[in-house]
């Protein structure tokens, strides 16, 4: 079992979803590099469930303790330590259910695997709980590279069947105050219109009122990534990119610039026409191929979407099997879970796109981006 992302900026993480505590061990920042533990938890409220019939009714304070790594606000080059207590759990409502496996979860493939030796309370280690540990380590490299000039941020493209308006991926500038006005909403709802937030939320306690539940799609944007970074083949901007989101609870597709759409089109209409500015760089006048050429960064913004399934913890009565007993069974689900997870999932993705990022940073320029992240670009120049 791997619990480790990243070769050169690495992320690790831990815990189940009712067991003490859940975190992440980050390791390969620089010595040095600011923490600003406000912005941290900044980022964790936005994942945080508030009980307001949008989110689980299960609430945590998701406080971060930095355990190590980091002393007087900066890191100190070793690996930092994050841990995030849990305090309200109910383990209980799992126990009359415990061999039932749930329809959409990972119940059967974690007896599959594990044997049954697997904590499967609240999901254990498969919860959704577990993507604290995702943000708490991204929200670090986050901040540094909004230092190093690159901003990355992601909004609810579509919930329940309704759609927000989408990045203007082929505009550099109509994208890059999109990202800002972003960047400037507190909470965690994040939409470009405000006319959609209310019909959204609508839609979702609607569901949840009938005891079932909502998915829907995420985008997020990445600007100021440097041309040349990534590799042409396994270690692509796209599939370092992919390697973390899929690893996001929920996650089940995805798609780069025009994506999918590309089926439609023909070369013409597909292939991004290069031009100079005035100050003497590259860009392209479309950008359908999302910033990235051969699995390497050309400079352009970086666009994709997800597709969030979902939630499968609904309260319908559902058709399953008793997994000891060996025979057809029915289910109810017990326990307190959300009727749409793609609120709270829209900053987990910000913060996974981040620690890839952050590893292919590394990769090319070492520490230098974190160290002088004002002038680590003239190794290109």
């Amino acid at each position: 079992m791997k619990n480790t992302f990243g070769s050169d900026l690495s992320l690790t993480i831990f815990g189940e979803s009712h067991g003490r505590a859940i975190g992440a061990v980050l390791d390969g920042m620089a010595a040095g590099v600011p923490v600003d533990e406000a912005f941290l938890a900044a980022c964790m409220d936005k994942r945080r469930a508030r009980g307001d019939g949008l989110s689980t009714p299960r609430v945590e304070a998701d406080t971060v303790q930095l355990l190590s790594g980091v002393m007087n606000g900066r890191t100190t080059g070793t690996a930092i330590a994050l841990m995030i207590e849990n305090t309200n759990t109910r383990s209980g409502d799992y126990a009359k259910t415990a061999d039932l496996l749930r329809p959409g979860h990972a119940d059967y493939t974690a007896y599959a695997k594990y044997h049954g030796f697997q904590d499967a309370r609240g999901g254990g280690h498969f919860s959704g709980r577990v993507t604290a540990a995702f943000v708490a380590g991204g929200a670090i490299v986050l901040s540094a590279l909004h230092r190093a000039g690159i901003d990355i941020t992601t909004h609810i493209a579509e919930c329940a069947g309704i759609a927000d308006t989408r990045f203007a991926q082929d505009d550099a500038a109509q994208l890059a105050a999109q990202v800002e006005a972003l960047a400037s909403k507190p909470e965690g709802f994040a939409v470009l219109d405000e006319t959609v937030e209310e019909p959204m939320k609508a839609a979702i306690r609607a569901a949840g009122a009938e005891g079932d539940s909502v998915g829907g799609m995420l985008e997020t944007a990445i600007l100021g990534l440097p041309a040349g970074i990534g590799e042409p083949y396994f270690d692509s901007v796209e599939s370092e990119i992919a390697h973390l989101v899929f690893s996001v609870p929920a996650v089940k597709g995805i798609e780069f610039g025009t994506g999918f759409g590309f089926a439609g089109m023909r070369g013409s209409e597909a292939n991004d026409a290069f031009r100079m500015t005035p100050e003497g760089a590259v860009v392209t006048a479309t950008n359908h191929n999302a910033g990235i050429n051969g699995g390497i960064a050309n400079g352009m913004p970086v666009v994709f979407r997800t597709v969030v399934k979902p939630t499968p913890s609904i309260y319908k009565q559902q058709d399953t099997v008793d997994y000891l007993a060996k025979k057809d069974a029915q289910l109810s689900i017990q326990g307190r879970h959300d009727p749409c997870i793609v609120p709270r999932a829209a900053i987990v993705q910000t913060c996974a796109a981040a620690l890839a990022v952050g590893d292919l940073l590394t990769a090319r320029y070492g520490a230098a981006w974190m160290t002088h992240p004002t002038s680590f670009r003239k190794e290109d120049e």
